[in-house]
């Protein structure tokens, strides 16, 4: 059907209109550090990132904005968290609907509710729901604000790639664009160009991973509704609209709704309109007043590629790894491969860490990918159960939740995305035996309140040497790396004491610029330290 995106997003249409670059005219291919393909959210927070670390990145796309549709709309706290730090989270908490809690149906029972973030002590909510188009607009908008304070970020609009070739130590890539081809080269080369991937294609990389035979419809309807801002979803819903069922609310007074199709449709006939309207009035009931706003029918697959690092050529987001969409795993797991990317490659383009580096961000996002597609498939299993021994046991586990609630860590309508806790990377360093499991070597730091502020914020995005309850010196550089230093006070009932301390006294972390923990100790010890830095940025 139609698309009224744009009137829904007019703001969000040609962010970055073509404009004729002088690389086209140049006699030789003009050699850029890093080039990023792929202005979705993946690729406008990569290019973000790198430019707020000043290195130099050409960021092209094939389009001039955002594409049509909701796609995406659930953003998790950590995707929050890392787009606050690339200055775009305070717009997308303002625009965004707020959410913390999940509720369960099976038929017309609602069997238990859950809360996803049921402590104090955060600046960001568990999740927010926000049409994609509108992430990316405020993503785009840091970017304009941070090439305005200096970042060197280029975007280009209407510049599609065409042919990429490998080289040892650098790529080449042919351009088409309205005024003809051209070609470049970078030093590196990463590719957030989406799912079907054309990079992914032209390089002759593939996918492994399983297809799964069954078919959703999504149903964006423009409705004033009385329900209240949480996640529902059904398991054999009452109102015969499909074998499961999902609503969530948006921005704008748009409502997301997912019903599970089967396998075996005539997929043309479910997007009549008529026939889907069929299905949104069965379940909103007869008095309801909407509009149909958007509507499409998908499959989806689990699946990765064997490795996101490929020489000079890195992988992110959906071209290097597809989930289901029950999770909201997609959009902020490529978020946080941006996330983990970023400083690597600053690292290695600026020469204070070997190459060797990256192929850390291909091991821990290989492994929170595979993380992802587990825990995903396991979701789309219980959903859609495809035998009736299967589908007896799955609604056996729906019977018990209802009263016990050990059962309610069976049920499973989709585990919502967490961050991913690097257990076992060669960069995590030594570990202090007591101090809360939560904030172990590997995992990403959780915020807490520190004065007026927000510790996240106060960490940014650099190394970081936090100190809780001791001292440490005012500067400490090791490696080249000059590394910021936090010193933070713990009353006995705050978020740093249970979340930092838990019994101990005090405590010193090492912290990625990516807000991983690297290593801990009881206090400070320069070598000690210097050390973990070292193996923190692959030089040891």
């Amino acid at each position: 059907m139609e698309n009224p995106i744009t009137e829904r997003y007019p703001v969000a249409f040609r962010l970055y209109p073509y404009v004729r670059s002088p690389d086209q005219d140049a006699a030789t291919p003009v050699r850029h550090k890093v080039i990023v393909v792929g202005a979705g959210p993946v690729g406008l927070a990569t290019a973000l990132d790198l430019g707020r670390r000043r290195i130099p990145v050409l960021l092209l796309d094939d389009h001039e904005g955002p594409g049509l549709g909701s796609r995406a709309i659930c953003f998790a706290k950590r995707t929050l968290e890392i787009c606050d730090r690339l200055g775009a989270g305070e717009a997308m908490l303002a625009k965004g609907i707020q959410w913390n809690i999940g509720k369960v149906f099976h038929d017309d029972r609602l069997l238990y509710e859950f809360n996803l973030l049921p402590e104090d002590g955060h600046a960001f909510p568990a999740f927010i729901n926000l049409q994609q188009p509108w992430f990316e607009k405020f993503l785009h908008d840091g970017l304009v604000t941070a090439q305005e304070e200096g970042a060197p970020i280029e975007i280009r609009g209407r510049n599609r790639v065409d042919t990429v070739t490998r080289h040892q130590d650098h790529v080449s890539l042919d351009i088409m664009t309205p005024d003809g081809p051209y070609r470049i080269e970078a030093d590196w080369l990463v590719a957030c160009d989406g799912a079907r991937s054309p990079i992914r294609n032209m390089l002759g990389l593939g996918f492994e991973g399983r297809v799964f035979e069954d078919n959703f419809l999504i149903a964006d309807v423009k409705m004033k509704a009385d329900f209240p801002t949480e996640r529902w979803f059904w398991f054999e819903p009452h109102f015969k609209s499909g074998d499961s069922a999902l609503l969530h609310k948006q921005p704008d007074d748009i409502w997301r709704i997912d019903f599970q199709l089967g396998w075996n449709i005539d997929r043309a006939k479910e997007l009549e309109p008529e026939n889907i309207k069929a299905r949104v009035s069965a379940m909103l009931g007869p008095d309801v007043e909407y509009e149909l706003d958007w509507c499409s029918i998908y499959t989806f697959q689990c699946r990765r590629m064997a490795k996101f690092r490929h020489g000079p050529v890195l992988f992110a987001g959906d071209s290097a790894h597809q989930v289901s969409p029950f999770g909201a795993r997609g959009a902020n797991s490529g978020i946080q491969d941006a996330d983990n990317l970023g400083w690597k490659l600053a690292l290695v383009v600026n020469g204070l860490a070997p190459a060797a580096l990256l192929d850390t961000y291909d091991e821990e996002r290989v492994f929170g990918a595979d993380e992802n597609i587990a825990n995903s498939t396991r979701s789309t299993d219980f959903i859609t159960p495809k035998s009736a021994i299967s589908k007896l046991f799955r609604n056996a586990v729906l019977d018990l939740a209802e009263t016990l609630p050990f059962a309610r860590t069976v049920v499973n309508s989709g585990r919502l995305s967490i961050p991913c806790t690097y257990d076992g990377s060669r960069l995590n360093g030594p570990d202090l035996p007591g101090l809360p499991a939560r904030t172990r070597p590997g995992s990403p730091c959780p915020d807490a309140p520190v004065g007026t502020d927000w510790l996240l914020r106060l960490i940014g995005g650099v190394f970081t040497l936090l100190a809780i309850n001791t001292d440490v010196p005012a500067t400490f550089i090791a490696h080249g790396v000059a590394l910021k230093v936090l010193s933070v006070e713990a009353s006995p009932d705050s978020g740093l004491q249970e979340r930092y301390l838990g019994t101990a006294g005090s405590a010193v972390y090492l912290i990625r610029p990516d807000q991983h923990v690297a290593a801990r100790w009881d206090r400070f010890d320069a070598v000690a330290v210097g050390a973990a830095l070292a193996r923190a940025i692959a030089k040891d």
